[in-house]
């Protein structure tokens, strides 16, 4: 225990690293506030959940165009300047939608327009994050420095929302003035990150498809790592509720704009909790068991999140889904990062970030569109039920993860 406490005092001691981590959580912060400014916004004008769809839908689909080619990007360019650059643009976002609530909202269209630079902006800076905390802290201090980061992320989505929710009560546009505001200082904050900290010589590589698949080959050639990548993906993609949390705010739980903050929330709660008990008692061994029951537990909490019609239940499910997600995230992350090297990690980083974003985007017009079909809550349960089938047919195809008792390099 001792050890860990003066890991921890020499990584807060470290300044890349420590504004490294204040620019994330700033920057996260920012953006869990207008999503909820958006998510009420966007139904409160159309009352049509499928916009809610669209909304991930204009970010998925610019994402999955430029994740990849942001992979090569960064392991060739300064990821530092890169990670600015990407919050500049998210900054710029904000303003636009301030301009626009300012101005009156009628229309979704506007909405998804911006949307669709928000996701170019987070094509480029997931890859580019991932790959840049490893050049800011020694190999010695990497895993204590992944569980910091996590927790901090854990936080900002935990205090993001609720704070997004309260300050809506003052209008939309007081909402995207603070995120503007925030996403400008996290940019201060990564361009004072010495270049130092982050110019690490790789390899000359011609640029090409060869080159720009290569983080994909190379997940393909693990077995493993790409069954504990694309079972996050599929989980999350059928059992994905929070689309719908504007619906269930509104015409369910009949809770407001403070309400649904609170919804969203939830699962940043259940994901902290879950992550410092794994900071305190770190999953070593039965990996891969671990990494299919935080996907069965997301599934269940979903259907209980799915028939509830009281807040505090609803609070509960969210809170479970938060920390089965957090076991998945957890396991998936270590593993991405102790099997790549450093040469390639921007471009593996970014087939990580393609599957993350596909979950999380396409998964919200998934949600969307089963709800705008069948209804809302018929959406979410089958949903929740198509978790649980991808779990069980996940466990057949990869039998190697299934049965992976430790992490790559920690013993026999």
């Amino acid at each position: 225990m001792q050890g860990r406490d003066d890991s921890r005092r020499a990584l807060f001691r470290n300044r890349d690293f420590a504004f490294f981590l204040s620019a994330r959580f700033l920057a996260t912060l920012a953006v869990q506030m207008q999503t909820v400014a958006v998510g009420w916004q966007v139904y409160a004008v159309t009352r049509d959940p499928l916009d809610l769809g669209l909304i991930g839908l204009s970010q998925f689909l610019p994402f999955v165009l430029l994740v990849l080619p942001a992979g090569h990007v960064a392991d060739r360019l300064d990821r530092r300047r890169i990670l600015a650059a990407c919050f500049a643009l998210e900054c710029l976002c904000a303003l636009l939608l301030l301009a626009f609530a300012a101005r009156g909202l009628d229309s979704a269209r506007p909405v998804f327009a911006v949307m669709v630079l928000f996701g170019m902006a987070r094509a480029f800076a997931m890859p580019t994050g991932q790959a840049l905390l490893p050049n800011l802290v020694p190999r010695a201090q990497f895993g204590t420095a992944i569980a910091l980061n996590t927790s901090t992320w854990q936080v900002s989505t935990i205090a993001g929302p609720a704070l997004g929710g309260m300050v809506y009560l003052l209008g939309a546009p007081v909402v995207y003035a603070s995120v503007a505001a925030l996403l400008a200082l996290a940019v201060a904050m990564l361009l004072g990150i010495r270049s130092g900290g982050v110019t690490v010589k790789r390899p000359a590589e011609e640029p090409g498809w060869q080159s720009l698949l290569s983080g994909l080959h190379f997940v393909r050639s693990k077995r493993m790592l790409l069954g504990a990548i694309s079972l996050d993906l599929f989980a999350v993609l059928f059992g994905g509720a929070t689309a719908l949390l504007p619906v269930y705010a509104a015409d369910v739980l009949h809770v407001g704009p403070t309400g649904l903050g609170w919804l969203r929330t939830a699962p940043g709660i259940g994901a902290a909790v879950c992550g410092a008990v794994l900071g305190l008692l770190p999953i070593t061994r039965r990996v891969g068991g671990w990494m299919f029951a935080g996907v069965i537990a997301y599934g269940c909490a979903t259907l209980v999140f799915g028939v509830s019609t009281q807040f505090w239940l609803s609070m509960v499910a969210l809170v479970a889904m938060g920390a089965g997600d957090m076991v998945s995230v957890y396991i998936r992350h270590l593993l991405v990062q102790l099997e790549t090297p450093d040469g390639i990690r921007g471009r593996v980083s970014a087939v990580n970030a393609v599957f993350i974003g596909a979950s999380n985007e396409l998964g919200e017009f998934e949600s969307g569109l089963t709800a705008s079909w069948w209804g809302t809550v018929p959406a979410v349960i089958v949903g929740g039920l198509a978790t649980l089938g991808v779990a069980g047919l996940w466990a057949r195809l990869f039998p190697e993860l299934r049965k992976l008792d430790r992490f790559p390099g920690e013993g026999p």
